[in-house]
């Protein structure tokens, strides 16, 4: 039975003995008792020293040997959406084009003349690898809006009468950026739209209420405690400067902790078109308190391999004149301008890119920040990094550039990648354990919910490498799997560098916040392969006990 709880009456105090302590901390690396008192910890050694200082007044929990390690920080999720797709129809184990007709069924009737939404489709786990298309969904949806997400966000499926709402006909132009894929031989649209194609049927989606972001971050939360997550750093959407316009994702987050409902701590990454509204306000990186900070800017450089808008400097494998797609905003200028500015102002740059050519490009502009504005601890990061020439590996190095990256992605895109990238490419793809030998600050999370939010998950993809195929049981590209020890650090005290938190979380020693998980086995020593199937038996956040599995 799994017992989650919101709030919890529980002693100032807490000891946490004969457990197996792995800290973080490469000073007191093992222990065997943690004391916390109200939301920090206080003690950290053996059980012996820890009875020395237990009285009445202390809550006593017995470990059992079970293996306590410092709360997971993820370090890349997009926490409203993934509550969102909670709630949405989900379509990510769907292994056919008949099963994703059926499972389209069971909602269309319930969501008859309102938008259905959701999706997480994978085409490349289809039996027969093709993209959907608007003929595979029309009958079952003729009188209903249809946006389905592709799981990594980069296309999405439509459907005919979304496409009407749109405009958008055999002769709509591609926008810049994005690309609204059309039927070779007829020129109609097919239903598959790409990258900045996507916003001409989001825009029409009736937005949700504050009500509705409020019910799915609540779901996010709830989510998150039975993963022992106890930070994440977030992909914030829909800031708006527009004073009568809501400022959706960050209001939520705001009003729940003004509840005191919030049991996670959030690192918010506004979009960085938005930049002007934080250096107005003199607002600088890190602002705000333990619970919810401001102060890093998300944009976009390219799009993603499973979607082929990835950026590289050669073309694609199956697609002899497909580079990928560059973003508007790099293409025209303005993401070098707002960066320039934005540094600046002392805001952190954090930028998705995936392909060569994008992690290429934002190593130039992290260089160009460095030689040409006033120095300060900018922590500059490339979010995802997942296809970095050699040279450009020691570029990351060198200019102290922050590699946040997602292991899940290369054990999944892993499957079908080399007929995207081909035999050479693929050699420098997901190159983890080169980057922590160069000193690279690498640090973990999950794309939710373009993946699993389990961090375990992406700590058996770093270890183990082993692709969702199950082809290559001593790991696809071996030579880059990295210990346990380290794949642990990337999701706890290196995550907490990388939103400039790493003198309060990320380990456990005394001064720090009582934020700890434990777990059912001890990761440090079973067989690597069975990582993926521990499960968090208690979430510890803020020094309550939130998560119990019973």
């Amino acid at each position: 039975m799994i017992n989650s709880m919101n709030t919890i009456s529980h002693p100032n105090k807490k000891a946490f003995i004969n457990g197996k302590v792995y800290t973080v901390n490469k000073k007191q690396p093992f222990a065997q008792a943690v004391i916390t008192e109200n939301n920090k910890i206080i003690f950290v050694g053996t059980n012996e020293n820890a009875k020395k200082l237990i009285d009445s007044s202390i809550e006593i929990i017995d470990l059992q040997g079970k293996l306590l390690l410092p709360g997971f920080n993820d370090s890349h999720v997009h926490f409203i959406r993934g509550g969102f797709y909670e709630i949405g129809i989900d379509l990510r184990n769907v292994t056919s084009i008949n099963q994703f007709r059926e499972k389209l069924k069971e909602d269309a009737g319930i969501h008859k003349g309102k938008w259905i939404t959701g999706g997480r489709w994978d085409h490349e786990k289809f039996k027969v690898k093709k993209l959907p298309s608007k003929e595979n969904v029309d009958d079952i949806t003729p009188d209903t809006p249809l946006f389905l997400s592709r799981l990594d966000g980069h296309s999405a499926l439509v459907n005919s009468y979304a496409l009407k709402l749109a405009g958008i006909t055999k002769d709509s132009k591609n926008p810049e950026g994005g690309l609204i894929e059309k039927d070779h031989k007829t020129g109609e649209p097919t239903g598959i739209l790409k990258d900045n194609a996507i916003n001409l049927v989001l825009s029409k989606i009736p937005g949700p209420t504050e009500k509705d972001y409020y019910e799915a971050c609540i779901i996010a939360l709830n989510k998150a405690m039975g993963f022992g997550i106890t930070s994440i750093q977030d992909i914030t959407f829909n800031y708006n400067s527009d004073p009568n316009k809501t400022i959706t994702d960050l209001f939520a987050f705001q009003n729940i902790k003004r509840d005191g409902k919030l049991t996670c701590r959030i690192y918010t990454r506004l979009p960085i078109n938005n930049y002007n509204d934080l250096s107005r306000e003199g607002i600088q990186y890190n602002f705000g308190d333990e619970l919810l900070r401001v102060g890093s800017l998300k944009a976009y450089v390219d799009g993603s391999l499973g979607s082929s808008t990835a950026w590289f400097f050669e073309t694609y494998e199956n697609d002899s004149v497909n580079y990928g797609l560059p973003n508007t905003i790099v293409t025209d200028g303005r993401l070098r301008k707002w960066c320039l500015d934005a540094d600046n102002h002392k805001l952190q740059i954090s930028a998705h890119a995936i392909g060569d050519h994008a992690n290429s490009y934002l190593l130039d502009l992290a260089e160009e920040l460095e030689n040409n504005n006033p120095g300060w601890d900018r922590r500059f990061r490339i979010e995802h990094a997942q296809h970095v020439k050699p040279e450009d590996i020691k570029r990351f190095a060198k200019l102290g550039v922050i590699a946040s990256v997602q292991p899940t992605h290369c054990i999944e895109d892993g499957s079908w990648a080399l007929k995207r990238i081909g035999k050479e490419r693929i050699n420098y793809t997901h190159p983890y354990k080169s980057l922590l030998e160069l000193g690279v600050k690498l640090c973990f999370g999950t794309d939710w919910p373009v993946v699993s939010l389990n961090p375990l998950v992406g700590i058996y993809a770093a270890v183990t490498r082993r692709k969702v195929d199950f082809k290559n049981p001593d790991g696809w590209i071996p030579e880059q799997k990295i210990p346990v020890e380290d794949a642990i650090k990337c999701y706890t005290t290196n995550s907490a560098y990388a939103e400039y938190a790493e003198t309060i979380k990320g380990s456990i020693e005394p001064g720090k916040l009582a934020d700890m998980v434990v777990l059912s086995d001890d990761i440090l020593t079973i067989d690597p392969v069975k990582i993926k199937d521990v499960k968090v038996e208690m979430t510890i956040f803020d020094g309550k006990v939130i998560y119990r599995c019973n």
